[in-house]
């Protein structure tokens, strides 16, 4: 069965879509952390990063550190990096995926209750801002 994610790549569901290549792409979170949190996903279906080849993870790592850099530039900020993973993180979405989430503002990371949201224009505004590569 297709993760979310796979059904976001393949067009079966909307995304703000930042950024894509033949075997990677990165949206934003429709429940971000802060404004701007972003997931780098593999475009090939894997539940955890040890079930991927040395090489795909790499190359996997390489776009997170890209997008970061980007994100540090355009926004001016710190950026925490996290990757989630079933027996540490609580992954939700079965499919390897990395958040990348600029640290705007001062609160209390990974422990707090209250989650940003997106209007649609809002979301539209931040993807043309951010879109690259």
């Amino acid at each position: 069965m297709s993760s979310l994610f796979t059904k976001i790549i393949q067009r079966e569901i909307p995304a703000s879509i930042i950024y894509e290549d033949e075997n990677h792409i990165a949206f934003l979170d429709i429940n971000p952390m802060e404004k701007w949190h972003t997931l780098v996903v593999p475009k090939k279906e894997y539940e955890t990063i040890f079930d991927m080849p040395e090489w795909e993870f790499l190359e996997l790592q390489k776009i997170v550190y890209k997008i970061s850099k980007h994100y540090e530039n355009i926004l001016d900020c710190g950026i925490n990096i996290l990757q989630n993973n079933k027996t540490v993180a609580g992954q939700e979405v079965m499919h390897v995926h990395f958040h990348v989430i600029p640290r705007l503002e001062k609160k209390a990371f990974l422990n707090h209750d209250i989650w940003d949201t997106y209007s649609d224009r809002e979301m539209q505004a931040y993807k043309e801002k951010l879109t690259f590569g």
